[in-house]
């Protein structure tokens, strides 16, 4: 059976390659490591208002 379209709570799926991008400008403009913006992406997805604010609050914390 197809999967149902996504309900507009899940982070859309993108390709590898753009996700890596994302992950890679994020870890720059933050400090993060490519690993923890990629958890981050996966978490909150690519597009989402708060994937800047939470790598923010990730870096302060960790």
């Amino acid at each position: 059976m197809p999967k149902s379209p996504a309900s507009g709570n899940e982070p859309r799926a993108l390709p590898d390659d753009a996700k890596d991008r994302k992950a890679l400008k994020l870890a720059e403009t933050t400090d993060l490591s490519q690993g923890q913006a990629r958890e981050l992406i996966d978490k909150h997805g690519i597009d989402s208002p708060e994937l800047e604010k939470e790598a923010k609050r990730f870096k302060a914390e960790g």
